[in-house]
């Protein structure tokens, strides 16, 4: 009998406001004002999950599209940093915000970097979007065949004359297996050289000003012999490199730890692992009946809060304000928080236990001060010179959405008020140093702790 989600533990509790926002952050990139109460007011927790991981029609950009600090059309495949711009904007404007988020995880799983082509890179992306859920195997193959993984990773550089490891090194150690030495089931160098013998084979032509094009098998640079790999002995292709990793018997523990550190901070608990694994395996290697496990496991509701990766940070602020990219700026200020689409650090990935640190949270206060800046009160005549503090909290509060805050924030915020307020000694100004206060309270909530994990 095949394996349900009903095998592995599920939360039970309220689903309130606080784990639908949650949920909407983890699972995508933050509610849009209001939209966090709206879905807990509609759904139960396995309806929201499957609002999110089944979504209906097609995904929809909801908003104005995106344009360049001077207001012209964004051109991604040409402009420097409009490649992040575009997916940027995808991630704000989305009506599907787990298409983009899986589409992100499977970036950073697949991390492939620079390869000189803003247009390879997109496409990749747009493989991601693709094939977001679906069985990881036909994810798997299409990466392998995909020109900026072949670029990346040398995957047309490797021929029967001269075989390369690149690409069959790294589809074992980081997108199938785990490292040789910790996985419980080991692989050989050995394995490694057969492994590249079997993907030899692909080819691209190269045109000035453009870069590699046409992209295609030649059966004249793959190596036909016999290879043996895991244990296996046959005439091996790249479909069968593919097929060889997602069924060695290593691959499915490997899985599910990388895919729940994507979604909880912690490990999951021997029981659920091994719940998952037979979930995995039981449904074909396909992805969304373990997302959709994970998304309504217990740790996932009641565990520790996660930091938010830099670029979900940066789409939840604008969602938030219900805004747009209307500047080039967020390719350089993304970079500075530490995680600049399509240039991750290796091709591990970027280090999700460093997202927060002394150098990288100057970009994550200029992307506040960015996005609550577009709309920041310069008038001290019109301010209400008489504003408490508490009232001015609720009001930068509501700038963002009304974003749930611990109490210890709200007095924090208030005692700032205060602290303002007292210093307003001469009749002047009043107006004046509360409109100040008010545009600082939206960014000091804007990179807040609630605001930096979830």
């Amino acid at each position: 009998m095949a394996i349900t989600v009903a095998d592995v533990p599920v939360y039970r509790g309220k689903f309130g406001e606080r784990e639908a926002a949650r949920l909407l952050w983890r699972a995508g990139f933050g509610p849009k004002p209001g939209e966090a109460a709206k879905l807990a007011r509609h759904y139960n927790l396995k309806g929201a999950v499957r609002s999110l991981t089944r979504p209906k029609g097609a995904e929809v950009l909801k908003g104005p599209a995106p344009v360049d600090g001077d207001g012209l059309p964004i051109a991604p495949f040409d402009a420097w940093g409009h490649d992040l711009l575009w997916w940027l904007d995808r991630m704000v404007r989305t009506n599907h915000p787990l298409v983009e988020r899986m589409a992100l995880i499977w970036h950073d799983w697949f991390a492939t970097g620079d390869v000189d082509n803003q247009q390879h890179s997109i496409e990749q992306a747009q493989l991601f979007e693709r094939r977001w859920m679906g069985p990881f195997s036909d994810l798997l193959s299409e990466v392998t065949t995909n020109p900026a993984m072949l670029i990346w990773l040398s995957g047309i550089e490797n021929t029967k004359r001269a075989p390369n490891e690149n690409y069959g090194r790294e589809m074992m150690e980081l997108f199938t297996l785990g490292a040789s030495n910790e996985s419980g089931y080991p692989y050989s160098e050995d394995d490694v050289r057969e492994q590249a013998r079997a993907l030899t084979g692909w080819a691209a032509s190269w045109q000035d000003d453009v870069g590699f094009v046409n992209f295609h098998f030649d059966v004249k640079r793959h190596d036909t012999g016999t290879k043996t790999i895991f244990g296996q002995t046959g005439a091996f292709d790249w479909t069968d490199s593919c097929r060889l990793c997602v069924g060695h018997a290593a691959h499915k523990t490997f899985f599910i730890n990388k895919l729940w550190s994507y979604f909880v901070p912690v490990a999951p608990s021997s029981e659920t692992q091994k719940a998952l694994e037979r979930l995995y395996v039981e449904r074909g290697y396909d992805v969304r009946p373990v997302v959709e496990a994970i998304l309504m496991h217990p740790t996932f509701h009641r565990g520790p809060a996660m930091v938010k990766p830099p670029i979900v940070y940066m789409a939840g602020l604008l969602r938030a304000r219900r805004s747009g990219i209307r500047s080039d700026d967020w390719a350089w200020i993304a970079e500075l928080a530490g995680q600049r689409l399509f240039r991750p650090p290796n091709v591990a990935g970027w280090d999700d236990s460093r997202w927060l640190d002394t150098s990288t949270f100057r970009g994550r206060w200029i992307a506040a001060n960015e996005v609550a800046g577009e709309d920041a009160i310069d008038d001290q005549s019109a301010y209400d010179a008489g504003e408490t503090a508490k009232t001015a909290v609720r009001k930068a509060l509501r700038f963002w959405g009304d974003p749930l805050i611990s109490s210890a924030t709200r007095k924090g915020l208030e005692r700032y008020a205060n602290s303002v307020a007292a210093s307003a000694t001469a009749d002047w100004q009043q107006e004046a140093f509360r409109l100040l206060r008010q545009n600082a309270l939206r960014t000091l909530i804007a990179t807040g702790p609630e605001m930096q994990a979830c």
